[in-house]
């Protein structure tokens, strides 16, 4: 046995954690999660540090907050020279494999790994780059109601995540006759269950008979909604569709339901590919996703937003040997743990400064509940920064000269009853104020942000007209496959 266990890093995208039987959801059908949970630790408190994809993923890689290298939204550039989880561990002698769905942006479609294995789903270049002085109206919602929900015969997405899944099994299998005796990183990433909300038949039919659970909203829905509600509402256009009738909102629900069991078997694919090469008592298994989904909830659609829809995370790793296992932790962690923790487990050193901490001490019970943990989003259909804290039971969102919230999330769940201004919140209010201050620059975070879509207006242009693109084409050389 290898004295470091491989590592599978399991990734979907726009997972809502609490829509899997994994977290307790009676109908969603998730065997492989399930079982997961059961040999390993399940995070109840997981949060993305930005809830967004391309910042999400930086972050994750390298374990800082996406605004330290300027990764701003989803055109953002993923600098080169950040070190990743990929780079520490080619340099520890893990065979690094990448395979699906990363939405890296910029030239370097690698950061770190030896191989990978497809291309993105989506595009490299920057063409996606907001422009704050050009009004959003209408978008995303129109992707949350039928038509253009419900069951189709095949599409694109549900290509790439049969190629990506092809690869990281082909890679496993192969690995198993060729023994060699490095440990391996794999990071296979799924585009589901994102939108588009498409299912086959096979995945609706599962659900035929269900009970599908919808969003109930108060009449005054609209008086709860905070400044950056508002702004994402109207760039998403939810007063556009009938994103509140039961009808749409069941049918929304039923597709997301077959998308989620979708990744499950994926899930279930991988650990029984790992079985059948006899890698899976030295494999070190996380799952995750980079964010959430409102999916309806107070009325809203997508991500971008700090409510536990958009924000939390399914975070749940399992142990070589089944160490640690039918763990449940409820205090909150972030994605820029997995970093430091996965290095901890590969007794890796690094010495540049991170932003999360090696969940290990956690399991060992050797820190408690009070580590606040932080989260950020800018520019991207917004018209401020805005930035998160969650410590305890208490969550806080500033949105930069837009307001406040806070929630207690243990009397609150559903983060309905803003406590920002409340006489007897006014001393946590300032405490968890303080923290994100003395955590972000908002007023510096603004203007680089502004200074970074100038830049890169320029640049997209320019990739235009010279038709250059940065998409990742993997590299296949057939004359030493099969029998030659």
């Amino acid at each position: 046995m290898r004295k470091h266990p491989n590592i599978l890093l399991i990734m979907a995208d726009q997972l809502v954690p609490f829509l899997t039987g994994a977290y307790g959801h009676p109908v969603v059908k998730t065997p492989h999660l399930d079982r997961l949970v059961a040999e390993g630790v399940r995070f109840d408190a997981a949060y993305t540090p930005y809830p967004l994809c391309a910042p999400a993923r930086a972050a994750l890689m390298t374990g800082q907050h996406a605004s330290r290298f300027g990764c701003f939204d989803n055109a953002a550039l993923f600098p080169a020279d950040r070190p990743t989880i990929a780079h520490y561990l080619t340099n520890a002698d893990y065979d690094t494999v990448l395979s699906g769905k990363m939405h890296f942006i910029g030239p370097d479609q690698l950061h770190g790994f030896g191989t990978r294995l497809t291309t993105d789903v989506f595009p490299a270049n920057i063409d996606w780059v907001p422009n704050p002085d050009k009004e959003e109206l209408g978008g995303h919602a129109h992707n949350y109601v039928p038509p253009k929900v419900g069951v189709r015969r095949w599409n694109k997405f549900l290509t790439f995540d049969e190629e990506t899944q092809y690869r990281a099994i082909e890679y496993l299998r192969e690995r198993s006759w060729r023994q060699p005796a490095d440990p391996f990183f794999l990071l296979v990433s799924f585009h589901h269950p994102h939108d588009p909300f498409q299912v086959t038949p096979e995945l609706w039919q599962l659900y035929e008979d269900a009970e599908i659970d919808i969003p109930t909203l108060p009449e005054n829905i609209h008086d709860t909604y905070s400044a950056l509600d508002g702004w994402l509402n109207a760039v998403h256009g939810v007063t556009e569709v009938d994103l509140q009738t039961p009808d749409n909102l069941r049918t929304l629900r039923r597709a997301y339901y077959g998308l989620v069991s979708y990744i499950d078997a994926k899930v279930g694919e991988l650990l029984t590919t790992l079985e059948q090469t006899g890698e899976a008592d030295n494999t070190l298994i996380v799952f995750t996703s980079d964010h959430g989904d409102m999916l309806g909830e107070r009325g809203m659609v997508q991500k971008r937003c700090f409510y536990e829809w958009s924000a939390r995370v399914p975070l749940i790793i399992r142990w070589p040997n089944n160490q640690f296992a039918g763990q449940s932790i409820d205090t909150p962690v972030t994605l820029l743990d997995l970093l430091p923790t996965l290095l901890d487990v590969a007794e890796v050193d690094h010495y540049l400064p991170i932003d999360g901490d090696s969940l290990l001490p956690l399991l060992r019970r050797e820190w408690g509940d009070n580590r606040p943990i932080f989260a950020e989003y800018h520019l991207e259909k917004v018209k401020s920064s805005a930035f998160m804290v969650r410590r305890g039971r208490y969550k806080y969102v500033l949105i930069y000269q837009h307001g406040e919230q806070l929630f207690d999330l243990s009397a609150d769940p559903g983060e309905w009853h803003n406590l920002a201004g409340k006489e007897a919140y006014r001393k946590i209010s300032a405490e968890l104020r303080e923290l994100v201050l003395s955590r972000f620059d908002p007023e510096q975070l603004r203007l680089a942000g502004l200074e970074s879509v100038q830049r890169r207006l320029v640049i997209k242009e320019a990739l235009h007209r010279n038709n250059v693109h940065w998409d990742y084409t993997p590299i296949v050389d057939a004359t030493k496959q099969y029998v030659r």
